[in-house]
């Protein structure tokens, strides 16, 4: 019986240290996904010149309807849902209209370029969710373009959904497997290029940033680490035999962006952007010439 006391009193310290580790292992994530969530980032804003005339204005429009803009603000732009799930947390898009429960109403013209080319708010911290790393590239005309467009947006009266890091999220932040933009941006040395529209190499590697967010930054896929633990992985978009760009022709490739099934006949998963298929011929078969030009890597290795 004594020995069995002895038993149980050391297997209650065992289970009591380990609770204890954890707690202090939760601790150390909390504060360390805090820090980062929380970091802020001097950032020196190029002015760009914002436009007014409805050809600019169409083409922001363009620009914010297939690059992603509206998957996280709504078709609306007054805000959505991105993710939300004990795993991730609460992850919603904001309000970028000028009606109540918007934080952009008294932006100037260098704040809406800090925000979308170097992923930092006016209070200089680092936005979450915003990809500016995958539009840091847009050129000072696109950019324009798209803030003259968000400018003239109808407003949406929307509360803005705060932020909840979930545990996922906290550990992502921590071990660096998520980062925010502005950690990742070379703010000091950010040289957009104006590349012009065309079916050409050059055009498609320019429009293909918008993908790196996904696919990675040589476009084999591989898991999304930024997404919910049951999120698919993404394709493999270079010409390698384990994906599908090696067999596919541009008119495959074109018609399953735009229709979101492939070939044969499968959907692709919703995780995959529909606004992409709004893109114009231009832009799809510019992608397609730009993914037959990249050396075939195995998915995954990012």
């Amino acid at each position: 019986m004594a020995q069995m006391k002895k038993l149980l009193k050391v297997g209650a310290w065992a289970i009591g240290g380990l609770v204890g580790l954890i707690a202090v292992a939760a601790g150390a994530v909390f504060v360390s996904s805090n820090g980062k969530f929380n970091q802020t980032y001097a950032v020196t804003v190029k002015p760009v010149r914002i436009p007014t005339d409805a050809t600019a204005v169409a083409r922001g429009q363009h620009i914010a309807q297939t690059r992603g803009c509206m998957d996280c603000h709504g078709r609306d732009l007054g805000g959505a849902k991105v993710i939300e799930d004990g795993a991730m947390g609460k992850l919603h898009g904001a309000n970028l209209t000028r009606g109540a429960g918007s934080r952009i109403a008294t932006w100037k013209d260098e704040d809406w370029v800090r925000a979308i080319r170097h992923g930092v708010g006016p209070d200089a911290r680092g936005l979450f969710l915003m990809p500016s790393q995958e539009y840091s590239h847009l050129s000072d005309e696109d950019l324009g373009a798209l803030i003259a467009f968000l400018k003239t947006v109808p407003p949406v009266n929307r509360d803005r959904v705060a932020i909840e890091l979930g545990p996922v999220t906290r550990v992502l932040l921590t071990v660096g497997k998520m980062k925010l933009a502005a950690e990742e941006i070379d703010h000091a040395n950010l040289r957009p290029a104006s590349v012009a529209p065309g079916v050409t190499v050059e055009y498609g590697r320019y429009v293909a940033a918008g993908c790196t967010g996904c696919h990675g930054a040589n476009f084999s896929g591989g898991k999304i680490d930024i997404g919910p633990p049951d999120w698919p992985q993404a394709a493999n978009l270079t010409p390698h035999a384990d994906g599908r760009m090696a067999k596919w022709t541009e008119e495959d490739f074109v018609r399953t962006i735009r229709t979101a099934k492939r070939p044969d006949g499968t959907e692709v998963h919703p995780v995959m952007p529909r606004a992409f298929g709004q893109m114009d011929d231009t832009e799809l078969k510019a992608l397609y010439a730009f993914f037959k030009t990249l050396p075939a890597a195995q998915k995954g290795t990012r």
